[in-house]
């Protein structure tokens, strides 16, 4: 699917009306499924047409930024921030500049929280969340792991998702009441699910690792440890936004970390649990988005994950 089609898709996966109907992994058609309903009862997805297709196009041009940039950056011209692992780049913050002035232009009143120069005043009314460039140090290394990461909050609760990942040309999206989506799916946009997995014996988990793993209370390397002779496998992707969409398209079984900022998870959070997931902090309480801890993960994997996990 070209990038130009990538909005209009979303907006009909989500049930939104206009869109071409295409078959989704459970039979039923992307603009058919189940979405919440507005006050005349008709199904809607719970955001406007505008602000879907308008965010969509953004992180697609951001994308495209990326692409644009990818191994053309020299290495002298790579910022370090918290530490010498902490780096950021042109394409961080030419992406983030790109998102926040088209969101801006949406004038619908959102805050704007992202990770490198945006942060407006805090309240309880729609925020958006925004990673540019999730990954950037497999993005300086040429590893494709990278993507761009935006959602849309009202207060704590989540109301719409997008994770896309340029070079791997994938795009997922979700939004509250109405599923979550991979738009480049064989035939048309796929409806995601997570896996039925409920035996560690049997499951693919992913994990990271703060940038000053040498100076924090807590490296995560415990947790780590605790799960590395009962799994099938431990990966490492080194982006958090893939790492949570994997676990909803059930190509991972669980994800874990620590030390992460909403604007990490606030995108990939919605994804799991509109794909059927589970999304809490270690102690199962609701404390993800800004609480630094979240385990996400097939609900028959909650139990044994979250028992041995410690923040």
């Amino acid at each position: 699917m070209r990038g130009g089609d990538l909005p209009r898709a979303a907006w009909a996966a989500l049930g939104g009306p206009e869109g071409t109907e295409q078959t989704s992994q459970g039979g039923a058609s992307a603009a058919s499924a189940a979405a919440p309903c507005d006050s005349a009862g008709s199904a809607a997805a719970p955001i406007s047409r505008q602000s879907v297709e308008a965010a969509v196009a953004a992180v697609v041009a951001a994308g495209k930024l990326h692409l644009d940039l990818l191994g053309q950056i020299p290495g002298a011209e790579v910022g370090r921030k918290s530490s010498r692992r902490d780096l950021v780049t042109a394409a961080d913050l030419g992406a983030e500049r790109l998102v926040v002035e088209r969101l801006r232009a949406l004038d619908d009143g959102a805050a704007i929280e992202a990770e490198e120069e945006t942060s407006d005043e805090a309240s309880e009314g729609l925020r958006w969340f925004l990673d540019p460039l999730d990954g950037t140090v497999n993005f300086v290394h040429g590893i494709p792991m990278f993507s761009v990461s935006l959602a849309l909050y009202r207060g704590a609760v989540p109301i719409f998702g997008v994770v896309h990942a340029p070079r791997l040309g994938e795009t997922f999206v979700a939004a509250q009441g109405a599923g979550a989506w991979l738009l480049e799916g064989a035939g048309g946009p796929a409806r995601l699910s997570v896996s039925a997995t409920t035996d560690l014996s049997e499951a693919i988990l992913a994990t990271g690792f703060p940038y000053r793993r040498g100076e924090l209370a807590n490296s995560n390397l415990e947790n780590f440890g605790r799960f590395f002779y009962d799994v099938r496998g431990l990966r490492w992707l080194g982006s958090a936004a893939l790492d949570l969409a994997y676990v909803a398209a059930g190509r991972l079984d669980g994800f874990w970390e620590l030390h992460l900022s909403p604007f990490d998870v606030a995108a990939g959070a919605l994804l799991v649990r509109e794909a059927g997931g589970v999304v809490r902090d270690f102690s199962g309480g609701e404390r993800w988005l800004r609480g630094g801890e979240i385990l996400a993960c097939a609900p028959g994997l909650w139990e044994p994950m979250g028992s041995r996990l410690e923040g």
